[in-house]
C-alpha cells in the first residue's frame, strides 16, 4: 500500500498562527515503502533489547506505546532540526491548517518585546468583532498567564470546539487599565493575503503565510486593488516579513504570478518524487509594473522561494534584512493510529542554482527595522525603489542548475 505523502516547506514558527503542509493527490505519494522495509537485523535486535530492558527494569512502569513513540522521536530528532515524529494532535493540526480553516478566535499573533501581541485580527472573526486591535498585548488566556517563549501553546489554548468560549486578558498600548474580552470560538477561514492602496497610488499586499488558497487569494486581492485604482497598478510592494512559509505549491503559484517565464526552483533528493523542477507559465499579474519585496529574518521557507526566484530573475527589488535560511523540503508520511513522521526529503535551489540553506537571501537594499517599532523605514525604502522604477539583474556569476543531474 502506498502511503499518502504531504510535502511541505515546514513553517519556522516565528509568531504566525498556523503550521502548514502540502497534500499530494492519492497515487502520487511515492514508492511502496513496505516492499523496501529491511529485514530485522542486529540493529533491530539491539533496539528491541534496550526497549525490553527499560520496560522491565526502569524504576517506574513505562507504557509500551510510550516507549515506541520515544524511540521514533529519537530517530527523527537525530536527523536534522526539521525532521520529527508527529503525534495525533500535531498531525491533525497540520492537516487542518493546510486548508486555511480552523476553529478559534480569528487572530494572528506575534512576539514584541517578549510579549504576545495581536498582529492582525482576521476580518469577520470573533477577535475583530470584539474590537481587538493590532498591537494589543495578550497577557492571559482563561485567567492563566501567557508566555512569549511558546507561541504554539498560546495558539492551541485559543483554539477549541465550535461555540465554546475563551477569555483573553488584554493590555492596550496607551491605556492604563487592562481589560478582558470573552470570545466565542467558531470556524475561521484564514485569508493569508491582504492588500490596500497607498497614497502614492502603489499597491501594498501583505502575505502572512502560504496555504492552499494563497495563490487564488493573491490574484483576487490584486484584481480588487486594480479595480479600486481604476486602471493598471503603477507598482506593488509584497510584504513577506515574518512569513514562516507553508505550502510548497502556493509558493510556486505566487512566484509564477509575477514571472512571465523561467525556472522558479529546482529540488534534489534521494527518491524520484524528491527531484523536480518548477517553471513559470506565461502571464505576469502586474504586466511588468515595478515590484518590491519586503523580507526579514522571520521570512523563511516558502517565502524564501518566492523572494529567491524574483531576485534571480531581476523581477523585484528585495528590501529589508537577510532571511532565515531554510532550503529544505519536508514530506509528512502518515503512520498508524493517527501518527506521522515529518522527514526532510529534498533540498531546493533558486533559479540561479543557489542553496540558501543556513545563509538566507541577502536583500538588494538592506534596511534594518528600528528598535521600538517607530515608523516603517523598510516600507519607505520599498516605495522608493518603486519610484525609481528599477530592478536588479540576475547575478552575473549565477549558475543555472544542471538539469541532467536532477533525473526528472
Amino acid at each position: 500500500m502506498k502511503p499518502l505523502i504531504l510535502r511541505a516547506l515546514l513553517a519556522v514558527w516565528l509568531g504566525v498562527v498556523l503550521g502548514l503542509a502540502l497534500l499530494l493527490p492519492p497515487g502520487l505519494g511515492g514508492r511502496d515503502h513496505a516492499a523496501e522495509r529491511p529485514a530485522p537485523g542486529i540493529e533491530g535486535e539491539l533496539l528491541a533489547e534496550v526497549m525490553d530492558r527499560v520496560r522491565r527494569e526502569y524504576v517506574d512502569p513505562v507504557d509500551q506505546q510510550v516507549l515506541v513513540d520515544a524511540a521514533i522521536r529519537g530517530i527523527m530528532a537525530e536527523l536534522d532540526p526539521h525532521s520529527a515524529f508527529l503525534g495525533p494532535s500535531e498531525y491533525r493540526d497540520i492537516r487542518t491548517s493546510t486548508s486555511g480553516r480552523y476553529t478559534g478566535v480569528g487572530v494572528e499573533i506575534g512576539v514584541d518585546d517578549d510579549q504576545v501581541v495581536v498582529v492582525t485580527p482576521l476580518e469577520g472573526g470573533p477577535a475583530a468583532a470584539a474590537g481587538l486591535q493590532p498591537g494589543d498585548v495578550i497577557f492571559s488566556i482563561d485567567g492563566l498567564g501567557v508566555g512569549s517563549e511558546d507561541l504554539t501553546d498560546t495558539i492551541f489554548r485559543m483554539r477549541g470546539e465550535h461555540g465554546s468560549q475563551v477569555v483573553l486578558g488584554i493590555r492596550r498600548p496607551g491605556d492604563q487599565d487592562p481589560f478582558s474580552v470573552v470570545l466565542t470560538r467558531r470556524e475561521i477561514e484564514f485569508k493569508s493575503v491582504h492588500g490596500r492602496l497607498l497614497e502614492s497610488g502603489a499597491a501594498y499586499v501583505r502575505l502572512s503565510q502560504f496555504n492552499d488558497g494563497t495563490g487564488a487569494d493573491l490574484a483576487e486581492v490584486v484584481e480588487a486593488l486594480r479595480r479600486e485604482a481604476g486602471g493598471p497598478l503603477p507598482g506593488l510592494v509584497l510584504d513577506m516579513r515574518n512569513n514562516p512559509g507553508g505550502v510548497l505549491d502556493a509558493a510556486m503559484e505566487v512566484a509564477d504570478a509575477f514571472l512571465d517565464r523561467g525556472l522558479i526552483l529546482s529540488a534534489e533528493g534521494q527518491s524520484a518524487e524528491a527531484r523536480f523542477l518548477a517553471e513559470a507559465q506565461p502571464g505576469d499579474l502586474l504586466s511588468g509594473a515595478p515590484l518590491s519585496v519586503l523580507v526579514n529574518s522571520g521570512s523563511a521557507s516558502a517565502a524564501e522561494i518566492v523572494a529567491g526566484a524574483l531576485q534571480d530573475h531581476g523581477r523585484a527589488v528585495i528590501v529589508g534584512e537577510t532571511t532565515f535560511g531554510k532550503g529544505s523540503v519536508q514530506s509528512i508520511v502518515p503512520l498508524s493510529d493517527g501518527r506521522a513522521i515529518k522527514l526532510t526529503t529534498s533540498r531546493y535551489y533558486t533559479p540561479s542554482g543557489r542553496s540558501i540553506h543556513g545563509t538566507g537571501i541577502q536583500p538588494d537594499v538592506r534596511v534594518v527595522a528600528p528598535a521600538g517599532g517607530r515608523g516603517d523605514p523598510q516600507l519607505d525604502a520599498a516605495l522608493e525603489t518603486l519610484r525609481r522604477d528599477t530592478a536588479p539583474t540576475a547575478p552575473a556569476d549565477a549558475k543555472r542548475p544542471v538539469v541532467a543531474e536532477l533525473k526528472t
